[in-house]
């Protein structure tokens, strides 16, 4: 693909918004009694969740605060470099809290263990994980993800969240380009 060609036709379904949408309330609807009567400390991963992230926790009834991070392992490239980087951390403590942490697609592991290790250091009362989707068998570490929206294959999404060299994120859709 010369650049940007991808701007100049449209991708192919794959996840309608409506579907989404279904999915997320069904995610919020486990959220709110799984923590019934408790507080949740919800943290978006930046930028791709921010638009899953803010679906879902307009439907949380439980006690919620909201805090975000920001990862780096992809660059302008269709697959992570493999080095995490931190860029922007969490501001309040996370001693004692319970702890979801929402991500827009799981697929190496890799962002998501450094996540996850950096997490735990602080020691919350629990930590969960929450994405939007999951490519189970991209899976570099093992890992266990609480909340799955959907499960894709190894094609390369964009849209609802998810963007190719900044492009696409705003779509109401997940899409794959032909």
């Amino acid at each position: 693909m010369s650049e940007k060609d991808f701007l100049t036709k449209e991708p192919r379904v794959l996840i309608s918004a409506e579907k989404i949408q279904q999915r997320i309330d069904e995610i919020a609807n486990q959220i709110n009694k799984e923590y019934e009567g408790k507080e949740v400390m919800a943290i978006c991963i930046l930028k791709g969740a921010s638009l899953f992230f803010a679906d879902v926790i307009r439907r949380i009834k439980v006690p919620l605060r909201c805090e975000f991070m920001a990862m780096s392992s992809y660059g302008n490239e269709k697959k992570s470099s493999g080095e995490v980087k931190l860029v922007l951390d969490a501001k309040y403590p996370l001693e004692g809290q319970n702890v979801i942490v929402f991500e827009d697609i799981v697929d190496s592991g890799l962002t998501l263990t450094y996540i996850l290790n950096l997490l735990k250091a602080r020691n919350p009362a629990s930590i969960r994980l929450c994405s939007l989707l999951f490519k189970p068998e991209c899976l570099k570490k093992p890992l266990e993800v609480d909340y799955i929206g959907f499960e894709i294959g190894n094609e390369f999404v964009l849209g609802y969240g998810l963007d190719y060299e900044g492009y696409l994120r705003g779509l109401p859709y997940v899409g794959v380009l032909d």
